[in-house]
């Protein structure tokens, strides 16, 4: 196992809601919840499945997919792609599927991977919720509290 340094799930994850933000050095990025329109790339490497096709299709539509363009990972995109359609197989080697992980953590596919890429898709709402309300941006914690005295609320 390899020692020191930091390990893409090691430590808190980002919190791009944290109240010091410059700890939390660097900017997130936000990404179109309706993914990226287009034509899809041409498919990188030798031969193609007609399953690989479909998943390939499908890729490229997820909003992910504009970073993808933008640093020029259609070659990692097809990899994750080839290597997905392996570890379906029956009796794939289990390495295939921890690679394949792996592979989708560096893409963004995954919710480690988009933390660790500081990506975040549009729609998303803080899961944060408070007796069923939810929370506001200028919401402290003090102000969420209820005095309660002799079982009953003020």
């Amino acid at each position: 196992m390899p020692k020191g340094g930091a390990r893409t799930r090691s430590g808190p994850a980002p919190d791009p809601n944290a109240l010091r933000r410059e700890r939390d050095a660097g900017e997130w990025t936000i990404l179109p919840a309706e993914g990226r329109e287009g034509a899809t790339p041409a498919w990188p490497l030798r031969g193609q499945t007609p399953r690989e096709a479909d998943l390939w299709h499908g890729l490229w539509a997820k909003p992910q997919a504009l970073m993808w363009e933008r640093y020029g990972q259609e070659v990692e995109a097809a990899l994750y792609v080839r290597r997905l359609t392996e570890a379906e197989e029956l009796g794939s080697a289990v390495v295939l599927s921890t690679l394949v992980r792996q592979l989708a953590d560096s893409l963004g596919l995954t919710t480690p991977g988009m933390r660790a890429n500081r990506w975040r898709i549009a729609a998303e709402e803080a899961p944060a919720t408070v007796a069923g309300q939810r929370r506001t941006a200028g919401s402290s914690a003090r102000s969420r509290l209820k005095v309660v005295t002799g079982g009953e609320q003020q």
